[in-house]
């Protein structure tokens, strides 16, 4: 099995030490094409219209100068691995959870989203922190059972219109409940608000609150309550079959 790993933190960050040798546990054919930089909250954002570079860092390592997740996973499976392309795409290990609305945002989740919409498996991963008790991030539980997560999924995964969201939960290594497929947190309202900064006439887009109720059985609350691995099936079919089912027939320019 070919893998190519990407992240949203960058190519020297911690977490995608982590993440490929979640992946030896896997193939000894793991390759990484990441941003040279930090693009945390960069979408599926493509740099279109301004040059990008490869600067390869080592043996199968490659950081995209400038480049953005979804930049990457193009570059590893369309060029760097094109004569023999990734089956697994893996994405992360974030440093931080990415769970609810969040997700539409996350440069993690989209380096998984574009792995398959390339046509291979996409899973992205996350290790949660608990922001209230100001802890950095602690990788134990991403280490300890991110191959077991990938093999789960990978046993029961049919199709490749489906991307995968893993998030890892902040406790200790037998705290952790399992693993539970979950829905994602739809919220009242974006989480996303203007955030003014110390500094004068100037201000930060931010997350300064979780949007309230929370669904018990989602991501959100089986992540932080039950200390369980949580998996997100994600659809690249973004149509919602209902409304397009009540469309139908109904439309007109009269």
């Amino acid at each position: 099995m070919r893998i190519l790993i990407t992240n949203d933190d960058g190519v020297d960050a911690p977490g995608i030490a982590i993440m490929a040798a979640i992946a030896a546990e896997l193939s000894d054919d793991v390759w990484i094409v990441a941003p040279d930089g930090n693009q945390s909250g960069a979408g599926h954002r493509f740099t279109l219209g301004r040059e990008l570079s490869i600067d390869q860092r080592g043996e199968r390592r490659f950081a995209v100068v400038g480049g953005s997740p979804a930049d990457c996973v193009v570059t590893g499976y369309t060029h760097i691995l094109r004569d023999h392309v990734p089956d697994l795409v893996l994405s992360g290990v974030n440093a931080g959870q990415n769970l609810g609305d969040i997700i539409n945002v996350s440069g993690t989740a989209a380096g998984a989203r574009e792995g398959a919409l390339q046509g291979a498996l996409g899973i992205a991963m996350s290790q949660s922190i608990d922001y209230e008790r100001g802890r950095g991030v602690e990788w134990h539980n991403a280490a300890r059972y991110g191959a077991a997560t990938v093999r789960t999924i990978m046993a029961s995964a049919s199709g490749r219109d489906v991307y995968y969201n893993v998030n890892f939960p902040d406790c200790d290594i037998e705290e952790v409940t399992g693993i539970a497929a979950v829905a994602h947190q739809r919220f009242s309202r974006s989480p996303f608000r203007y955030y003014q900064s110390d500094n004068a006439d100037k201000f930060f887009v931010a997350i300064p609150e979780t949007p309230l109720p929370l669904t018990p059985t989602s991501d959100f609350e089986v992540l932080r309550r039950n200390y369980a691995v949580t998996v997100t099936p994600l659809a690249l079919q973004q149509t919602d079959a209902p409304t397009l089912a009540r469309l139908q027939g109904k439309l007109s320019l009269d």
